[in-house]
């Protein structure tokens, strides 16, 4: 896509303005840490208007504006299983069953919930499976906003994601927790912006004028097969379709990048309510691209690189497209930041605490730095954004949802349930990895029971937990409830 040189140098000076105010707020975030504790949740002293849109800005990036925006374009609302659908239900049932009980456990990382439940074996083993996990989805957000550069400026992909990884970094090291949270105030109130705007253009231009007319025209005019949530083609597909929905759900809530959030409320009603705000939100306006990947179809326009950047060029006046610009690079960049810092927290007071002597404020700023090239390797890998998307969730999943379950709700006799119940998901899950199977134990149950491999998976780590910790021991950790 081509713009004209006068609004590409605007874009890049108004870029440029940009750049410089998120690294003001994290010189103003810097100066609010003092202790790893300051870093990692910040100080536990959120209140509720930052903490949800912190949460918020977490996960509404790359795969919410572009790479679902692109898939639902091109297969239909099926694709919504991944995003926004599956985050928004998560944020929900954190709130309603994990929030309030793991924010009175007053933990810094997640792994310290393992360690106290169930050792620390445990703790190192979850902290071996969280930390690749994030990966991918970091690697994901730095592909998906190279693209967007490339496709405004022709920067080449490859320098552009080297430049997204430094900018994203650089904030983050500098302010920690308190960095990410008041750059995601100011990053999701342009995203949000963004999104409401060009769907209002989108919108009249279809409907000529006329904003129910444009919504009508979409639903009237898009496939039937497309306007399905939920497939019904056989059996095997609505598994496929409930596994991916199971996965972007339940595989994110033994996150760090949520946990964090919730640490850091300053308190555990103020935990809830920031999940239950934040998850409703992500719902709404989630579904806004979805629309706009829906609507694309019916415009007169070659869709470039991604449905939205294509759409907001083709639409949006020079400012307003510029204010958009700078939502899309909002979106990713407090995605980016929020990724980066979970799994170096989990790194640096979980790992590499045990073999140095560091000091613990540096040393997390050095696994920051750590996990940022991490991702920026696996970015190079080829992978697809969608691909790194689901695969970041998946590893969650399979290795620790039932154990933190199991570890906030009981107290655990068998030391070794939570450590045998990761090792048997992670395992099972890992070891269908290389061949590329999608369904558990492919050359042989395909053709008769096809089993989603992450749900056969899941159930292999309960299986296990319960073998080592059966029902009728169970102690219940009342004080948790």
């Amino acid at each position: 896509m081509e713009i004209g040189v006068g609004l590409k140098w605007t874009l890049g000076v108004v870029i440029a303005i940009y750049v410089i105010g998120m690294y003001a707020l994290a010189i103003v975030a810097q100066g609010k840490v003092e202790t790893s504790e300051d870093y990692i949740v910040a100080g536990r002293k959120l209140p509720l208007s930052l903490a949800w849109m912190t949460l918020l800005a977490t996960w509404f990036g790359a795969g919410t504006l572009l790479t679902a925006a692109d898939e639902v374009n091109a297969e239909g609302l099926q694709a919504a299983a991944l995003d926004p659908l599956g985050p928004g239900f998560c944020l929900l049932i954190a709130g309603l069953f994990v929030a309030g009980p793991i924010w009175r456990m007053k933990l810094l990382t997640l792994p310290d919930l393992f360690r106290q439940k169930y050792g620390t074996f445990a703790e190192i083993v979850a902290s071996l499976i969280m930390i690749p996990s994030y990966f991918g989805w970091i690697a994901a957000q730095y592909i998906a906003l190279a693209k967007m550069l490339e496709l405004y400026f022709g920067l080449d992909l490859s320098i552009g994601i080297a430049a997204v990884a430094i900018v994203g970094t650089g904030y983050t090291i500098a302010g920690g927790m308190w960095s990410v949270t008041l750059t995601d105030a100011v990053q999701i109130s342009l995203v949000l912006l963004g999104l409401i705007v060009l769907t209002f253009v989108v919108l009249w231009e279809i409907g000529e004028g006329q904003l129910i007319a444009g919504y009508g025209k979409v639903i009237a005019q898009t496939p039937a097969e497309h306007l399905q949530w939920i497939p019904r083609e056989n059996a095997k597909v609505m598994w496929d379709w409930i596994a991916v929905l199971m996965v972007a759900t339940l595989g994110n809530l033994p996150g760090q990048d949520l946990m964090q959030r919730i640490f850091a409320a300053k308190s555990a009603r103020v935990a809830q309510g920031a999940c239950f705000i934040a998850g409703g939100a992500y719902l709404t306006f989630g579904l806004i691209p979805v629309g706009l990947g829906l609507a694309a179809n019916l415009l007169p326009h070659e869709i470039e690189a991604s449905v939205l950047p294509t759409l907001a060029a083709a639409f949006l006046s020079p400012p307003v497209a510029i204010i958009f610009v700078l939502a899309l690079m909002s979106a990713v960049l407090s995605t980016i930041d929020s990724a980066i810092i979970a799994p170096s927290s989990v790194l640096a007071q979980n790992l590499l605490s045990r073999c140095t002597t560091i000091e613990p404020l540096k040393l997390n700023r050095i696994a920051t730095l750590i996990v940022a090239v991490g991702a920026l390797v696996m970015a190079y890998s080829g992978e697809t954004a969608y691909g790194l998307l689901e695969t970041a969730y998946a590893m969650t999943l399979v290795g620790l949802f039932v154990p933190l379950m199991f570890g906030i709700y009981t107290q655990p006799r068998n030391r070794w349930s939570g450590a045998v119940s990761m090792l048997a998901g992670a395992m099972v899950w890992g070891l269908h990895q290389p061949w590329g199977y999608e369904s558990f134990l492919e050359p042989w149950l395909a053709g008769t029971l096809p089993i989603p491999l992450e749900i056969a998976a899941t159930v292999i780590s309960l299986a296990a937990y319960l073998l080592c910790e059966p029902p009728w021991r169970m102690q219940w950790a009342t004080e948790n409830a």
